[in-house]
């Protein structure tokens, strides 16, 4: 027991947000309040304090804010981080006896008592202007010196609310509370919270049909993608493909002489994680391609997968780190039924985990000395959990700029474990969610659930492996439909291009999602000036996500009623009410829809009986709207959805309406 022992009166049975306890970090971005919570209270009547703390994870001193009662024993403040890096907060509180004193004397009705309690206060007075000569604030000191002798005297100066004041700012906190945990919060760049992603393979970048892309093709591909709208290219894995049990066309089990192999069957004689594919270029070629990236706002994203070709360099240098079946040959991957004999996974049971997780760690290393700041990771789900805290732990201590997106299409607790042991943002099981209550319950769950403090979802509508039925069947209509969705109910969002905007739906055979002639196994030439692609649409998508920061954040999403099941409206706003987005989407691609719209009028802030426009930024439309329910109709063969911006009347002049 501490030197105060049962002395200590205040209570703190809670301190929120909270991770698992404190066993994980909360997240947040830069520049992003961290608003903390705590039930505080103590025995009897007496005048609780409360703080919050919080400092750099390498700082010894704690900065504090007070914290302020909302009632039934609940405080809450809020502060800041600094800049991006590991901190930790916590929570002080106290019974504080001036703050009891000076509540109960403004209570007394008896002057003989209120003589007596006075007098009390000067010692307490006094007790505080020691404490602020310790404290080295020698200004406050004298004032509340010279406000005991007052007191004393029996001038009537006790509630004086500038002595108060003083006073306060020097507390006795001798007997105080502290949470017993140092709750750790993680502060990431803002691209960690909003970055819209666009995939593509490197080698299907060559101009002419058949000709390997390189890195050079990539770069003069970086301008379409720019006005796109993108700000991440991820490629897939860049490294040499192994020829040993390569797959085919359409991941046939025998390779024909000229069939390319599947990317993430990685490693070759040419070398393996750290070795970039010849076809593709030079390390100089690379580096050359991320500062190019760099001048159209752009970044590279690197595919990180921990698997091996059977002629990967590892597996002879480290027979140790790969499973070994009766036979003596190493395991390949499966997941029953399908084999992948083309890649070996690593066996994190081995006897030598210690090298293997040095060595996987070193790839990070690598890339991150060649200037790729953003990792997606292929199957980490199916890696080692203590591997992935220890790694992105020891990089993000390095580099706390560094971003993990998950590629876990898996179980929603794994998923969830993954974010919390440090992956930046998560795949979601968006491409499979499609009706009004299925979007509904899925994002509220996102944006509103426990998981809002850690899992930060990045919603795609289709990848190299998901081709969903909806795309299959749909038509146009629905490639608009879902890449609007994405665009707007998430702050991230990537597509694998440019088979989406080349509205590429044809499945390898009927009741599959992988695509026909994928080009996870082939070269493809994409005709990326086609008249039917939806370039210009996602163009005009990212545009306004870019001008509107409502939808750069997932916080403040919010659903709102409709009467008819094929429209799903809802809406985000910046925390200051200064931009305002409402969604309505047709989500049926085949027929038009209408309906009525119930807006939630107090959470936008619009008074129920005057007018606002409602500005749709996809079309250039303008609508007077009065009052929560209001009249839509959306026909898919158009567009799919409105993006509706919200701009207030402010006044009239003449015959001119002026809004926000």
């Amino acid at each position: 027991m501490s030197a105060a022992g049962g002395r200590v009166r205040a209570v703190i049975d809670a301190v929120l947000p909270a991770v698992d306890g404190g066993r994980f970090a909360v997240k947040r971005v830069a520049g992003e309040a961290l608003e903390g919570e705590a039930h505080c209270f103590a025995d009897g009547h007496d005048v609780l304090r409360a703080r919050l703390l919080w400092r750099a994870e390498d700082a010894t001193a704690w900065q504090e804010v007070e914290m302020q009662p909302l009632g039934n024993d609940v405080w809450r403040a809020q502060f800041i981080p600094e800049g991006i890096g590991r901190y930790r907060y916590s929570v002080a509180a106290w019974v504080d006896a001036f703050a009891t004193w000076r509540h109960d004397l403004a209570r007394r009705e008896d002057p003989a008592d209120r003589a007596v309690a006075v007098l009390s206060g000067a010692y307490l007075a006094e007790e505080a202007a020691a404490r602020a000569k310790d404290e080295n604030a020698g200004a406050d000191a004298q004032q509340l010196a010279d406000w005991a002798k007052r007191l004393r005297k029996g001038i009537d100066a006790a509630l004086d609310e500038e002595m108060a004041a003083i006073a306060a700012r020097h507390p006795d906190r001798s007997l105080e509370a502290r949470w017993p945990v140092e709750m750790p919060l993680t502060v990431d760049r803002e691209r960690a919270r909003y970055s819209t992603w666009y995939e593509l393979f490197p080698r299907s970048a060559g101009e002419t049909p058949g000709r390997h892309g390189t890195f050079a093709d990539v770069e003069k591909r970086l301008a379409y993608v720019a006005e796109l709208g993108f700000d991440v290219l991820y490629l897939p894995p860049i490294h040499p493909i192994g020829r040993e049990r390569r797959k085919g066309k359409n991941n046939a089990a025998a390779a024909a002489p000229d069939d390319v192999g599947s990317p993430w069957a990685i490693g070759a004689k040419e070398g393996g994680h750290k070795a970039i594919h010849p076809a593709l270029g030079t390390l100089q070629d690379f580096r050359r391609l991320v500062k190019a990236a760099a001048k159209h706002g752009m970044e590279i994203a690197l595919d990180i997968a921990y698997q091996c070709a059977p002629d990967h360099p590892y597996v002879k240098e480290h027979p140790e780190w790969f499973r070994k079946r009766p036979d003596g040959s190493v395991q390949y991957a499966e997941n029953p039924p399908k084999k992948y004999q083309d890649i070996y996974p690593f066996d994190f049971e081995c006897a030598d985990w210690q090298g293997l997780w040095a060595e996987l760690k070193s790839v990070l290393d690598f890339w991150i000395g060649e200037g790729v700041k953003i990792f997606r990771v292929d199957n980490p789900h199916t890696k080692a959990f203590p591997f992935w805290e220890w790694a992105i732990g020891e990089v993000r201590r390095a580099h706390p700029d560094v971003i993990f997106l998950a590629e876990a299409f898996t179980r929603p607790k794994v998923m969830h474990r993954l974010a919390k042991l440090g992956y930046t943002q998560s795949y979601t099981y968006f491409a499979w969610r499609n009706s009004k209550h299925e979007l509904t319950e899925y994002f509220t769950e996102l944006a509103q659930g426990p998981g809002r403090e850690y899992f930060r979802p990045n919603v795609w509508p289709n990848t190299p492996d998901i081709l969903t039925e909806a795309l299959q069947i749909g038509g146009r209509a629905v490639f608009m439909q879902r890449i609007a969705l994405a665009a707007t109910l998430a702050a991230s969002y990537g597509i694998y291009g440019p088979a989406y905007e080349l509205l590429e739906h044809q499945p390898r055979e009927p009741g599959s999602e992988e695509y026909l002639d994928s080009e996870k196994y082939q070269l493809r030439h994409w005709d990326l000036a086609r008249a039917d692609s939806l370039r210009g649409y996602i163009g005009a998508l990212n545009r306004i996500r870019r001008d509107n920061p409502a939808l750069q954040s997932d916080a403040s999403l919010r659903f709102f009623g409709t009467d008819n099941d094929q429209l799903l409206a809802y809406g985000k706003q910046t925390a200051d009410g200064s931009n305002q987005i409402v969604c309505v989407v047709n989500l049926n691609p085949h027929h038009a829809h209408s309906g009525w719209v119930e807006l939630d009028l107090g959470w936008l802030g619009v008074e129920p009986d005057k007018p606002y426009q409602v500005h749709d930024l996809l079309s250039g439309a303008r609508y007077l709207w009065t009052g929560a329910r209001n009249y839509v109709q959306l026909d898919p063969q158009r567009s799919p959805a409105h993006v509706f911006r919200l701009r207030r009347r402010l006044h009239r002049e003449q015959d001119f309406d002026y809004f926000l």
